[in-house]
């Protein structure tokens, strides 16, 4: 709640307002009224449902505030869901690029507060904003996605290993990136002999024309297409794929579990429960990227005044990539995991350094060569 006026005096009746109310006043609005908004709803089992799960994080400690979550499946319309509930929250959590242009309304809303997960933003005319009250969260995805192609390499039995994508979206290329430079990595110097499968008919264009190749969805919400490419991938003999797609990747889920000896990496946040089939689990590990503490935390900093606008780019050395090696949530084995978690230490270090969708080549980087 924005003050106004500080205190109000009327005169010649002999009524002042003091100012003395203000402090309580203040304290009051430090309740933070918080809206999130998604493409496919917070129930995603992965990218929107762990921004979610920071939120629900936050609440756990401040009961005073609360949190109405908006799903808005039309690409198009979700920056102008976000104009047109702006007089109502106080804070916007907006995960995913298709949220990069709510620029001018960042600017002319100083008073609101906007987290945006996997996207820096722009105003109407395409120049880069920053703001005092905008924190932007990328993450340094290639790194999540190195480990599932070493994962991935090192357990396949047939060979032929792939990853599945939504949208060419920088984020996807990044793990798209950052997968085939892992496969190269466990060939160059583990010995392994794995074959990275596309399907020509499923390659990616990135926002800048660009064919990735890859194995798109071309959605973030679309099982069906999903299965179809899992599908495609099994038929041509891949038993481990890389599922980085949002609830696309259901679809490609399914496709797994249909099948006989296929494994999925998940993505995102540890989809090990979603992996159950029956009486075993088609995850193999999961590639993380941390989204839910790095919510909470700018919330927390919302709340108690100390927030400060950024543009922030996460990864292994803040804790916010990495990989799932929880005995129990992953069927890695021991040779494979020692032989990750090697990698890790030496990725944290910065003596490896997979390629991203714009910074060197998944056949050429710093640690491979």
């Amino acid at each position: 709640m924005n003050l106004k006026k500080a205190a109000a005096f009327v005169l010649g009746a002999g009524m002042v307002f003091a100012a003395a109310s203000v402090p309580a006043m203040a304290e009051e609005s430090k309740a933070l009224n918080i809206c999130i908004i998604t493409s496919t709803g917070v129930d995603d089992g992965s990218f929107n449902q762990d921004c979610y799960n920071g939120i629900l994080t936050f609440l756990e400690t401040h009961e005073d505030c609360k949190v109405t979550d908006i799903k808005e499946s039309d690409y198009a319309q979700l920056v102008p869901t976000v104009e047109k509930s702006v007089g109502d929250f106080d804070v916007f959590v907006l995960p995913g690029f298709n949220f990069a242009a709510i620029g001018d309304i960042v600017l002319n809303n100083p008073d609101k507060y906007f987290l945006v997960v996997d996207s820096t933003i722009q105003d109407s005319e395409g120049n880069p904003v920053t703001a005092d009250n905008v924190y932007t969260m990328t993450f340094k995805e290639q790194e999540s996605g190195f480990f599932a192609g070493l994962a991935a390499a090192l357990s396949t039995t047939s060979n032929k290993v792939a990853v599945v994508n939504g949208m060419a979206f920088p984020s996807n290329v990044n793990y798209e990136f950052g997968f085939m430079a892992g496969v190269n990595y466990a060939n160059a110097k583990y010995g392994t002999a794995a074959e990275i499968v596309e399907l020509p008919s499923y390659a990616g264009t990135d926002l800048f024309g660009n064919n990735v190749g890859g194995n798109y969805v071309g959605d973030f919400g679309d099982e069906a297409t999903g299965k179809v490419v899992g599908e495609a991938l099994i038929d041509n003999g891949c038993d481990v794929l890389f599922v980085a797609a949002g609830a696309s990747g259901n679809g490609v889920f399914t496709a797994a579990k249909e099948a006989s000896g296929v494994y999925v990496i998940g993505c995102d946040v540890d989809q090990y429960d979603d992996g159950a089939n029956g009486d075993s689990n088609i995850i193999l590990t999961s590639g993380l990227k941390i989204m839910h503490s790095n919510v909470a935390k700018q919330l927390e900093a919302i709340y108690d005044g100390t927030f400060a606008g950024e543009d922030a780019l996460l990864g292994a050395d803040t804790d916010s990539t990495g990989f799932v090696s929880e005995e129990g949530r992953q069927q890695l084995s021991e040779d494979a995991l020692a032989k990750m978690t090697e990698c890790y230490e030496l990725l944290k270090a910065g003596e490896i350094v997979p390629p991203s969708g714009t910074e060197y080549a998944v056949d050429d980087f710093p640690g491979l060569n």
